[in-house]
């Protein structure tokens, strides 16, 4: 009787599982040594890939830290570095916008890269990690925008739980967000974009590898033009550290109002009217009005997270409570400069 071998069962072909995209960030900074370690520890706690320092001023013990970490490339823009690229220009923006596209089209050695502050820190919804959502996007998608939250000073007398602060938000869009911000903030409404101090067009993502790329401060570029129809990132927020307390905010108002976010010929806010100030002029009024008295009156009516200030962003759902944690996350991935 004949009897048939047995069959070895055919090999389950095992496939390799689709490999998530890479992301890092681009930044130009002049600041301490805590706030640039903060920085980087932050999104490195994040997961990015690469981070990519401009330092654009001299800071021996931040570069040493950066240079020491295999996820870290930092430069320092000295004058041999100005004289490579042609003329340092006088105002930074420029200059982050040169860098940041000096970047990008050098060797990022990630998928997606962003151009951000020192001051901004990334905060992914824990559900959706931040590759997730950059894979979810359309494959044709070319940037994608974060929308920012902007830090308020935390109320002395009503204080939030220890290692968190309170931000403050506000509409995408532009006539909900005039409404919202006149209600929300009676007394400067009008004079505010969507009750910021700062930007409320975010930061943007770029996919690399594309021809004729370039990096601005809020915006891609491709073929000179902008991109004008970017995917958000609607499950990411771009916490922005920007008047976190009194004093922080007073030491940077000056070199603001001269040549920073508060600078003159920036536009007011739109307003069917067309009575709103813009930052400019509207600090130059209170100052001359009745100087620095003024402006804390107006830093604790706008930026300071009281409970009256609370219930009405959070009517709206523009109040947020975030623990960026950055003095653990400094000891955690830079460890000799706590």
């Amino acid at each position: 009787m004949s009897t048939c071998p047995l069959r070895r069962p055919a090999a389950t072909r095992i496939l390799p599982p689709m490999s998530q995209p890479t992301w890092g960030l681009v930044a130009t900074i002049k600041a301490e040594t805590t706030d640039i370690l903060n920085f980087a520890a932050h999104h490195l706690d994040l997961g990015a890939h690469r981070l990519h320092i401009y330092l654009d001023a001299d800071n021996p013990r931040a570069f040493a830290a950066l240079k020491a970490h295999p996820k870290c490339r930092v430069t320092l823009c000295d004058d041999g570095y100005w004289k490579r690229r042609g003329k340092r220009p006088e105002a930074h923006q420029p200059r982050q916008s040169m860098n940041a596209t000096h970047c990008l089209n050098k060797r990022p050695q990630v998928d997606w890269l962003a151009h951000i502050d020192v001051d901004e820190f990334l905060w992914p919804a824990p559900a959706t990690p931040l590759p997730d959502q950059l894979a979810a996007l359309p494959p044709g998608t070319r940037s994608a925008r974060i929308r920012p939250v902007e830090a308020m000073a935390p109320d002395p007398a009503d204080p939030p739980a220890p290692g968190h602060a309170w931000f403050k938000g506000c509409s995408r869009y532009q006539g909900e967000r005039r409404d919202q911000t006149a209600q929300i903030y009676p007394t400067y409404g009008p004079h505010l974009h969507g009750g910021f101090l700062s930007h409320v067009a975010g930061k943007v993502f770029i996919r690399t590898g594309q021809p004729d790329a370039a990096l601005r401060i809020h915006n891609a570029f491709f073929d000179g033009a902008r991109d004008s129809d970017p995917a958000t990132l609607t499950d990411t927020l771009l916490c922005h550290l920007h008047a976190p307390d009194w004093n922080r905010w007073r030491a940077a108002y000056r070199f603001r109002l001269e040549q920073g976010s508060y600078r003159d010929g920036l536009k007011p806010p739109s307003s069917p009217t067309g009575d709103g100030l813009s930052m400019n002029a509207l600090f130059t009024l209170l100052e001359s009005d009745n100087g620095e008295a003024a402006l804390e009156s107006f830093f604790t009516e706008v930026c300071t997270a009281t409970p009256d200030l609370r219930d009405r962003l959070a009517r709206f759902g523009h109040l947020h409570d975030i623990a960026l944690d950055l003095d653990a996350k400094r000891a955690r991935h830079f460890p000799k400069y706590v």
